[in-house]
């Protein structure tokens, strides 16, 4: 008989060998349930713990099923999925994987913010429709990059890493996070400044926000209309973090030149969704952080955090952790080869 019992989503039949390289040493099982609330909930009664894989959303209703519940852990950045709130006020720690595909995601918005100022999809397809010769004039409207200013809404880790790519290009660049110190910002080469200034000094803006309550619908019409129309936006963060009616409306009335957009409110994209018809949008679904490394890591990272809590250890990362201070678990220290145990 297993010791814990860890409830994810699925049809069953999934390989869980990657998180069970760790949760085998505790006696763990994962068990996959289809369905929705209720199937969940129920399975949930007896569990240990939620693996939470996206979808469907684990609800307060599911959270609160979960007598002898210790943690729910996601394997990904964006907790949008995890009712956090509920988890907060039952004491339930939840996990994610914040610095995983951190450099997937950096690239991506780097190439989005290179793609989108090089104009490359409206010149491959000038290419493919024999429009050869118009595709050098369209990029004498256009100033080089150098020179140019970046500003990032949000400046966590990814933010970061697209900063050490973007300063070899010569970007100026500024960034509105009030959760972030600005000697941190300052170490980056990187201007802290207010929401308002960022998009209107910005020749392109990258948002990085994450899917929270407080980020929600945080640039709105009145941000778009402040920015520049020869200015871009990139968002490789969270669709929920954008009014999308109000960018729609930035781009088909011209206040601002294009976008390169990874995340969508609404995903997968609806066929009648405007974006789809613009040719000054590069759309992607949602890949920025695959690679070949991106599963794999994340499912041992996920296998980790779920050992070590269910172990009475705090987990490696927490997106609430107030309820690590009021717990019973043991602050987590990793080994050091430095200072390993009795030296």
């Amino acid at each position: 008989m297993s010791r814990f019992k860890i409830v994810t989503t699925g049809p069953g039949g999934t390989d869980h060998s990657l998180e069970m390289e760790t949760l085998s040493a505790i006696g763990a099982e994962i068990v996959e349930v289809s369905g929705g609330d209720d199937e969940l909930a129920k399975a949930v009664a007896d569990a240990d713990a939620i693996y939470a894989k996206g979808r469907p959303r684990i609800t307060a209703k599911v959270i609160e099923a979960g007598r002898k519940l210790k943690v729910v852990s996601l394997g990904s950045v964006g907790v949008d999925s995890v009712d956090v709130d509920a988890a907060t006020r039952l004491g339930i720690p939840v996990t994610n994987c914040p610095d995983t595909f951190i450099e997937e995601v950096a690239d991506h918005a780097m190439t989005l913010i290179l793609g989108s100022w090089r104009r490359l999809v409206v010149q491959d397809q000038m290419v493919r429709k024999g429009e050869w010769t118009k595709a050098r004039p369209m990029l004498y409207q256009f100033p080089r990059l150098r020179g140019m200013t970046l500003g990032f809404v949000a400046f966590g880790h990814v933010a970061r890493a697209v900063a050490r790519r973007a300063a070899p290009f010569g970007f100026n660049m500024l960034a509105y996070d009030p959760y972030i110190e600005e000697l941190v910002m300052a170490e980056y080469g990187v201007e802290p400044v207010g929401l308002d200034e960022l998009m209107q000094r910005s020749d392109i803006v990258s948002m990085h926000a994450p899917g929270t309550k407080d980020a929600h619908h945080l640039l709105k019409e009145k941000h778009f209309r402040q920015m520049k129309k020869t200015s871009l936006f990139v968002n490789t963060g969270r669709g929920s973090t954008v009014d999308e009616a109000a960018l729609i409306k930035a781009l088909q009335e011209g206040w601002i030149a294009g976008a390169g957009l990874d995340v969508l409110e609404t995903e997968p994209v609806g066929h009648n969704n405007p974006l789809l018809g613009m040719d000054n949008v590069t759309l992607t679904a949602h890949v920025a952080s695959a690679s070949d490394r991106f599963d794999k890591a994340r499912r041992r990272r996920v296998g980790a955090e779920l050992s070590l809590v269910l172990s009475g250890k705090w987990p490696r990362a927490c997106v609430n952790p107030s309820v690590l201070e009021k717990s019973s678990l043991v602050r987590w220290q990793p080994f050091s080869m430095e200072r390993g145990p009795g030296n």
